[in-house]
Protein backbone atom coordinates (compact mmCIF):
# COMPACT_ATOMS: atom_id res chain seq x y z
CA UNK A 1 0.00 0.00 0.00
CA UNK A 2 2.92 2.31 0.74
CA UNK A 3 4.17 2.06 -2.86
CA UNK A 4 0.72 2.94 -4.21
CA UNK A 5 0.54 6.14 -2.17
CA UNK A 6 4.16 7.26 -2.51
CA UNK A 7 3.57 9.22 -5.76
CA UNK A 8 0.69 11.03 -4.04
CA UNK A 9 3.02 12.04 -1.20
CA UNK A 10 5.50 13.32 -3.79
CA UNK A 11 2.58 15.07 -5.54
CA UNK A 12 4.39 17.53 -7.83
CA UNK A 13 7.99 16.40 -7.31
CA UNK A 14 9.55 16.12 -10.75
CA UNK A 15 13.10 15.78 -9.36
CA UNK A 16 14.86 12.57 -8.51
CA UNK A 17 14.23 9.00 -9.50
CA UNK A 18 11.48 6.42 -9.00
CA UNK A 19 11.69 2.65 -9.11
CA UNK A 20 9.60 0.48 -11.39
CA UNK A 21 7.82 -0.84 -8.32
CA UNK A 22 6.67 2.66 -7.35
CA UNK A 23 5.35 3.37 -10.87
CA UNK A 24 3.56 0.06 -11.37
CA UNK A 25 2.04 -0.08 -7.88
CA UNK A 26 0.70 3.46 -8.41
CA UNK A 27 -0.73 2.35 -11.77
CA UNK A 28 -2.34 -0.66 -10.07
CA UNK A 29 -3.84 1.58 -7.38
CA UNK A 30 -5.33 3.87 -10.03
CA UNK A 31 -6.73 0.86 -11.88
CA UNK A 32 -8.37 -0.47 -8.71
CA UNK A 33 -9.94 2.92 -7.92
CA UNK A 34 -11.31 3.19 -11.45
CA UNK A 35 -12.68 -0.37 -11.31
CA UNK A 36 -14.60 0.43 -8.12
CA UNK A 37 -15.92 3.68 -9.58
CA UNK A 38 -16.82 1.92 -12.83
CA UNK A 39 -18.83 -0.63 -10.86
CA UNK A 40 -20.62 2.25 -9.13
CA UNK A 41 -21.54 3.70 -12.54
CA UNK A 42 -22.63 0.28 -13.80
CA UNK A 43 -24.74 -0.27 -10.70
CA UNK A 44 -26.42 3.08 -11.23
CA UNK A 45 -26.92 2.46 -14.94
CA UNK A 46 -28.43 -0.95 -14.29
CA UNK A 47 -31.06 0.51 -12.01
CA UNK A 48 -31.96 3.45 -14.20
CA UNK A 49 -33.95 1.76 -16.99
CA UNK A 50 -37.48 3.05 -17.31
CA UNK A 51 -40.52 1.03 -18.32
CA UNK A 52 -40.54 2.63 -21.77
CA UNK A 53 -36.99 1.39 -22.40
CA UNK A 54 -35.48 4.87 -22.17
CA UNK A 55 -32.19 5.16 -20.33
CA UNK A 56 -31.93 7.82 -17.63
CA UNK A 57 -29.01 8.71 -15.39
CA UNK A 58 -29.63 7.64 -11.83
CA UNK A 59 -28.10 9.66 -8.98
CA UNK A 60 -25.72 6.75 -8.26
CA UNK A 61 -24.42 6.74 -11.84
CA UNK A 62 -24.02 10.53 -11.84
CA UNK A 63 -22.11 10.31 -8.56
CA UNK A 64 -19.83 7.66 -10.04
CA UNK A 65 -19.13 9.71 -13.16
CA UNK A 66 -18.45 12.80 -11.04
CA UNK A 67 -16.02 10.85 -8.86
CA UNK A 68 -14.25 9.44 -11.93
CA UNK A 69 -13.72 12.99 -13.22
CA UNK A 70 -12.52 14.25 -9.81
CA UNK A 71 -10.10 11.35 -9.35
CA UNK A 72 -8.78 11.88 -12.88
CA UNK A 73 -8.13 15.55 -12.20
CA UNK A 74 -6.56 14.79 -8.81
CA UNK A 75 -4.07 12.22 -10.10
CA UNK A 76 -2.96 13.78 -13.38
CA UNK A 77 -0.06 15.71 -11.83
CA UNK A 78 1.27 12.83 -9.66
CA UNK A 79 0.92 10.45 -12.63
CA UNK A 80 3.01 12.72 -14.84
CA UNK A 81 5.52 13.32 -12.04
CA UNK A 82 6.08 9.60 -11.37
CA UNK A 83 6.50 9.00 -15.10
CA UNK A 84 9.09 11.79 -15.31
CA UNK A 85 10.96 10.26 -12.35
CA UNK A 86 10.89 6.85 -14.10
CA UNK A 87 12.56 8.43 -17.13
CA UNK A 88 15.09 10.04 -14.78
CA UNK A 89 15.81 6.60 -13.33
CA UNK A 90 16.86 5.53 -16.82
CA UNK A 91 19.03 8.67 -17.18
CA UNK A 92 16.63 10.15 -19.73
CA UNK A 93 15.06 13.59 -19.80
CA UNK A 94 11.60 13.98 -18.33
CA UNK A 95 10.53 15.50 -21.64
CA UNK A 96 10.25 11.93 -22.93
CA UNK A 97 6.78 12.04 -21.33
CA UNK A 98 5.70 13.94 -24.44
CA UNK A 99 6.06 10.69 -26.38
CA UNK A 100 2.58 9.91 -25.03
CA UNK A 101 1.21 12.39 -27.55
CA UNK A 102 2.61 10.57 -30.58
CA UNK A 103 -0.39 8.88 -32.21
CA UNK A 104 -0.59 5.07 -32.23
CA UNK A 105 2.97 4.23 -31.14
CA UNK A 106 3.75 6.84 -28.47
CA UNK A 107 1.95 5.05 -25.66
CA UNK A 108 3.58 1.75 -26.60
CA UNK A 109 7.04 3.34 -26.57
CA UNK A 110 6.41 4.87 -23.14
CA UNK A 111 5.08 1.52 -21.88
CA UNK A 112 8.31 -0.16 -22.95
CA UNK A 113 10.38 2.54 -21.22
CA UNK A 114 8.35 2.11 -18.02
CA UNK A 115 9.19 -1.60 -18.05
CA UNK A 116 12.95 -1.10 -18.47
CA UNK A 117 15.26 -1.21 -15.48
CA UNK A 118 16.87 2.04 -14.35
CA UNK A 119 20.57 2.78 -14.46
CA UNK A 120 22.59 1.22 -11.67
CA UNK A 121 24.28 3.59 -9.29
CA UNK A 122 24.04 7.33 -9.28
CA UNK A 123 23.19 9.25 -12.44
CA UNK A 124 22.72 12.95 -13.19
CA UNK A 125 19.25 12.89 -11.61
CA UNK A 126 20.27 11.49 -8.25
CA UNK A 127 21.19 8.36 -6.34
CA UNK A 128 19.88 4.92 -7.25
CA UNK A 129 16.51 4.40 -5.51
CA UNK A 130 17.26 0.65 -5.25
CA UNK A 131 20.48 1.35 -3.35
CA UNK A 132 18.53 2.55 -0.31
CA UNK A 133 16.45 -0.66 -0.32
CA UNK A 134 19.46 -2.98 -0.56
Amino acid sequence: MEWMLMPLRRYADFDGRSRRKEYWMFALGILLVYLVLGMLVALGAGTSMHAGGAMAWSPIAMLGVGLIILVGLAIIIPAIAVQVRRFHDQDKSGWFVLLNFVPYVGGIIVLVFMCLEGTKGENRYGPDPKAGAA
